[in-house]
């Protein structure tokens, strides 16, 4: 099933994300449908609050890109993390354009740092700890941050934001199209 997506200014999207244990309801299920919604949205990365559920899950899925070849590997490496958490911030921070399925029609570069160690459950709920760099590392720092009530768009400058207010103010208000499902958002009468 594909989830629609909630987009900037609903309130689920500024709420902390709650922890889950193994006996969340049809997990499995969920998991799979929030890849499906992700990459029917063409999305590398999908947090369930974005399909309003204020839960600690993310899926992550993108084809590694090889320099060497200067070309994408043909399958997509996957990652579902359950309760994830940042433990620490690795290396120097850098310059990446980001755009979010919940605020679209916006890419902005955002700063960030390289590496990141993670804590998190994956689907059979084995715990891992990891360093993880490149992108694994920048989409993992995007997703984790919607768990924590946060967009990407929070990182850019006050004067950034200013000037993307209309365009925030679209997404809000329901004036944007897309070619994937969102929820409208309850407008003020």
């Amino acid at each position: 099933m594909i989830y629609p997506i909630i987009g900037l200014g609903h309130p689920t999207l500024r709420k902390v994300a709650q922890p889950i244990d193994k006996d969340y309801p049809e997990l499995d299920k969920l998991i799979a449908d929030m890849y499906e919604t992700m990459y029917g949205a063409d999305g590398v990365g999908l947090a369930a609050p974005q399909i309003d559920l204020s839960i600690r899950l993310v899926v992550i899925g993108f084809r590694p890109y090889d320099e060497k070849t200067d070309s994408y590997g043909p399958e997509a490496e996957e990652h579902t993390l359950i309760n994830p958490e940042i433990l620490e911030y690795i290396g120097e921070k850098e310059y990446f354009n980001e755009g979010c399925l919940s605020v679209p029609d916006i890419h902005e570069d955002v700063l960030r740092t390289e590496g990141v160690r993670v804590r998190w459950y994956d689907e059979k709920w084995e715990l891992h700890e990891e360093e993880l760099h490149g992108m694994f590392a920048r989409v993992a720092q995007h997703e984790i941050d919607h768990l924590e009530g946060k967009v990407f768009t929070d990182h850019l400058s006050p004067l950034r934001r200013t000037m993307l207010k209309r365009k925030m103010n679209d997404v809000m208000n329901n004036r944007v199209r897309t070619y994937y499902r969102m929820k409208p958002n309850k407008t003020k009468r």
